[in-house]
């Protein structure tokens, strides 16, 4: 049975996943039907490619040390107090997380960048600066910390700290010897998927690092799409799947820790009201860190949408409607983005909901080494280079049967892989929480393990399944570095088309690409607030 639910998840991700990423990196490393692996030592020994190794692992580190030390508190305070409006600003501080990384380094350029607000109020500019880059990427993960620790941090009964303090412990103490301890699997695993997203930055370090800085990820896209060299590019993307297959293997672990070591209580009982001057003082520290971190270049980046020639107004909206005056940038209007974006958007997620579907049902099970080699794979395309797949669907999907490098289901396909982690991730934890003996009752009584299936374990899980989709959903619609490779230029989405503006000088495109990041985060931040009202598992891993 469970190898018949793992079949499709097999199949898919080695047609759409493996076969691309082994098909550019034979075609890089291959001369002649001779392997080159001299060519591993030539690439890792060169002095450039250092720096880039380098300053990919140091960001990467340095981002999340700062994530942590602004997020835990933020996740102590949505944990433990109740406040007016806190449902809605959990999905606040979690927009930038499915906002696509060509937005968020939207968003920082017009606040950091030339004629941002810090340029206008002070005549500073951090754009092509590391600044820019540490900034973004703790706004971009700020919630990955959130859900993740907060989540757990809710669950915890707070009974047990209150017994230590009647014992004799001091308040630091005692949190540090019997709440510490219970989290730390949590924050382990918080900092390791933090760290995964920056070790694998794009979008954000191409826009605000400027030529100075790059990332492996952003490596791979300009020895692939700029300099044509296959072969180095290549063997980055070997470096880059080994470093994240090592950070999968132990987040995975610590992931096992924390199910099998706590006992959880009814976040219900574990939130109050805030107490004294110094928790509403806390409180309001929290508040003001999401306003400045969080919101304020949100804000900046509607406005800078409104913010025409002449004075606030909708020109720049208005210019998506025509593809006149984006000679060069666009063969049709930039409005249709939108559409094309909700159309891809719905395919990938009705792949992504079938398909991680399938492989939940077969993780359920938590034993054995099959089970968890086939967890590890399903999270591999969060860290793998999207860069490569992209490019990797152009290269390998050319030929009969699968001949779909002219078709528009590449995007849905490419964008559905990175979706499939977050529909198991989501259901998961609600199918391992359904009782055994209430599948066991239905064959008593008869039923397949079909027939089971659907009438005990679906009404159960269903309300996690529109979750799900709802998450697949708003990450495919940010979804730029492999579609970045395969959107056609009639039908572009739109993170590709807001990277397109933003390439292009003038201040009409600069504004539509502000116009069009500017109706993406809308999108995202709707679907993510009717997923605050629906959202059944508190302790999910994003």
């Amino acid at each position: 049975m469970r190898l018949g639910l793992m079949a499709l998840p097999l199949a898919f991700f080695g047609v759409f996943f493996a076969y691309p990423v082994a098909a550019i990196v034979s075609r890089g490393l291959k001369d002649g039907g001779q392997w080159q692996f001299a060519r591993v030592g030539e690439v890792l020994t060169d002095p450039a490619i250092g720096h880039v190794l380098w300053f990919t692992t140091w960001q990467a580190a340095v981002s999340t040390a700062l994530t942590l030390a602004l997020a835990l508190p933020g996740a102590y305070a949505f944990a433990r107090f109740d406040f007016p409006g806190k449902r809605m600003l959990r999905a606040v501080v979690t927009v930038p997380f499915v906002l696509p990384t060509v937005v968020v380094g939207s968003a920082f350029l017009a606040l950091l960048g030339r004629g941002g607000l810090l340029d206008e109020w002070w005549g500073v500019r951090l754009d092509t600066t590391v600044w820019a880059i540490l900034i973004a990427h703790v706004f971009f993960n700020y919630a990955v910390v959130v859900r993740t620790v907060g989540g757990l941090w809710a669950q915890l009964d707070p009974r047990q700290e209150e017994a230590a303090r009647v014992l004799g412990a001091g308040r630091f103490t005692a949190w540090r010897r019997v709440t510490l301890p219970a989290l730390a699997p949590a924050v382990a695993a918080a900092a390791l998927m933090v760290f995964l997203f920056t070790f694998t930055s794009f979008g954000v370090v191409q826009i605000l690092g400027g030529p100075r800085y790059a990332t492996l990820e952003v490596e791979i896209y300009q020895q692939t799409a700029q300099m044509l060299d296959l072969p180095t590019a290549a063997v980055l993307t070997l470096v880059q799947f080994v470093a994240v297959a090592a950070l999968l293997a132990v987040h995975s672990w610590t992931v096992r820790r924390r199910e099998a070591t706590l006992r959880l209580v009814d976040p219900a009982r574990t939130a109050r009201r805030p107490r004294g001057a110094g928790q509403w003082a806390f409180l309001a520290s929290v508040l003001a860190v999401v306003a400045v971190l969080i919101l304020a270049p949100l804000v900046v980046l509607v406005l800078r949408s409104f913010e025409g020639p002449d004075g606030y107004g909708l020109a720049f909206y208005r210019a998506l409607a025509s593809a006149d005056g984006n000679a060069g940038t666009f063969v049709v209007a930039p409005l249709e983005a939108i559409g094309n974006s909700l159309a891809y958007g719905l395919a990938a997620t009705v792949i992504a909901v079938v398909v991680g579907g399938l492989a939940a049902a077969a993780l359920t099970r938590r034993e054995g080494r099959l089970v968890r080699g086939f967890d590890a794979l399903l999270m591999l395309p969060l860290g793998t280079s999207a860069v490569t797949v992209g490019f990797g669907f152009l290269i390998s999907l050319d030929e009969p049967p699968l001949d779909l490098r002219a078709s528009w289901v590449l995007v849905p396909l490419a964008q559905a892989l990175v979706g499939v982690p977050f529909v198991v991730r989501t259901v998961l934890p609600v199918l391992r929480a359904v009782d055994a003996r209430l599948r066991e009752a239905a064959a008593v009584l008869g039923a397949s393990p079909l027939r089971a299936w659907r009438e005990v374990d679906l009404p159960l899980v269903g309300k996690a399944l529109g979750v799900a989709a709802g998450f697949a959903f708003a990450v495919s619609l940010g979804e730029f570095g492999a579609t970045v490779f395969i959107a056609r230029p009639d039908s572009p989405t739109l993170p590709v088309a807001v990277a397109r503006l933003l390439g292009r000088p003038g201040e009409l495109t600069y504004g539509q690409a502000m116009a069009l990041s500017t109706i993406l985060m809308l999108v995202c931040a709707a679907a993510l607030l009717v997923l605050e009202r629906v959202r059944t598992d508190r302790t999910g891993e994003f």
